[in-house]
């Protein structure tokens, strides 16, 4: 039996943080689906599409992850792709707050998928998507933070996107 876990997220714009979390949950599960979850209450940088276009890129040569759009509840498409796990990377206390609590509501919903929580490596403790943007949007320097291969396209976009207000 194939092992699938869903990792979901805006991943708006994904980081090496993401990247991190997807290489680690990898190597505990035959198959990963990185999950491009459509929040109509975010306003994105990035299309879901392209979203996924820079994931897969990211994720070039991870045999074992898949990247797809997710516009149901979590836990829904979790089951309807037949994961048995949800993983949540977590970089501190106050992420913990918010995840343990959808852990919950998850677990009260579909007693069959868990949640597993991975921490985050130190060096990547502090970074968010929001960071990055906020970066790219002044023109700073992005390339610690995300992956190579995507870099000139997201430090583009974001600082096109400060150049148009």
């Amino acid at each position: 039996m194939i092992r699938t876990a869903v990792y979901p997220g805006s991943f708006d714009p994904i980081t090496l943080g993401h990247l991190d979390i997807i290489h680690r949950a990898a190597k505990l599960f035959d198959k990963v689906v990185v999950t491009v979850a459509v929040n109509p209450q975010k306003k994105p940088s990035f299309s879901p599409e392209e979203r996924v276009d820079l994931i897969r890129r990211a994720t070039q040569g991870m045999d074992n992850v898949e990247v797809q759009i997710c516009s149901t509840l979590i836990v829904d498409f979790a089951r309807s792709i037949g994961a048995v796990a949800i993983v949540k990377g977590l970089r501190a206390l106050t992420d913990f707050d918010y995840e343990f609590q959808m852990a919950l509501v998850n677990r009260n919903i579909s007693q069959e998928i868990e949640t597993l929580f991975l921490t985050t490596s130190a060096e990547y403790m502090f970074l968010s998507s929001s960071a990055v943007k906020q970066v790219a949007y002044y023109g700073g320097d992005i390339s610690h933070f995300i992956p190579e291969c995507i870099c000139g396209d997201i430090q583009k976009r974001l600082h096109a996107n400060s150049t148009e207000q």
